[in-house]
């Protein structure tokens, strides 16, 4: 996979009843260019709003891709570079995900990936093409300065697992992840794209 970031706009069809909505169709997300086996889904609820999960990232042989969704309230969620021949090396992508929208993000296994809740009650779900490895998962420092990140939740005000507390810095990860293609952030259509 490339340092491609993909923001899916994925269709919804309605009627009287409410609305339908194909949130994964192989095929599909292959003329996207995502050709990848999902091997776990993972679902989180966080109550309050200012919930920070992240920056996650799983080392090689266990990196995820992921594919995430807000399937309730919303979020701001942020992909970060971590191939260090990349020349986008340490940059970010910020995008915000809502149930109202049923927009999806595909990130890629070389990335750090986490999200603030925007609303109370925001709930999270994802696709992942490697198992949780706790031997093989790391972060990043979610208000590392050096990041630039601009989260709309003030540090003291963010609600953080403490182990989200002690991520190191970008410039002290050894990171694992090379690449010499820069990031993109691209959008798909899926509605676009035949069977």
């Amino acid at each position: 996979m490339t340092g491609d970031v993909v923001l899916l706009r994925t269709p919804r069809y309605g009627d009287e009843r409410g609305w339908f909505s194909e949130t994964w169709s192989r095929a599909r997300f292959q003329a996207a260019g995502i050709d990848c086996d999902f091997v776990q889904d993972n679902h989180s609820r966080s109550e309050p709003a200012g919930v920070v999960r992240g920056l996650h990232f799983q080392h090689p042989p266990y990196a995820q891709a992921k594919l995430v969704r807000c399937v309730r309230g919303a979020i701001l969620d942020v992909v970060v570079d971590l191939r260090a021949g990349s020349p986008t090396f340490g940059q970010h992508h910020a995008v915000e995900l809502s149930a109202e929208s049923g927009d999806q993000l595909f990130v890629p296994p070389s990335f750090a990936h986490g999200f603030v809740t925007l609303q109370p009650g925001t709930e999270v779900a994802y696709k992942v093409t490697a198992a949780y490895a706790p031997a093989h998962e790391a972060g990043l420092a979610w208000n590392d300065p050096d990041l630039n990140i601009a989260w709309p939740v003030a540090a003291a005000d963010a609600v953080l697992a403490e182990r989200d507390r002690h991520w190191p810095r970008l410039r002290d990860l050894d990171t694992p992840f090379d690449g010499e293609t820069p990031m993109s952030l691209s959008v798909v259509d899926l509605g676009r794209i035949s069977r």
